[in-house]
């Protein structure tokens, strides 16, 4: 995705901070759901946090905002 929005960014130079602007927006709207879903079942938060690069405390803070 990021090589594409290089490329995109060198054709169409607004194009691509439009893209990314809409890529936030989704992922803002998304993520605590898809996280809900993740607490929900139980999901470890060392493994939320191995599959997202981050740390165990940033991770259980993701699940339990959710």
């Amino acid at each position: 995705m990021a090589e594409l929005l290089t490329a995109t960014a060198a054709d169409v130079p607004l194009a691509a901070p439009r893209a990314a602007d809409v890529l936030e927006r989704i992922a803002a709207r998304i993520g605590p759901e898809a996280a809900g879903a993740l607490c929900n079942d139980g999901m470890p938060a060392e493994v939320v946090a191995t599959a997202f690069g981050t740390a165990r405390s940033e991770a259980l803070l993701l699940l339990l905002t959710a």
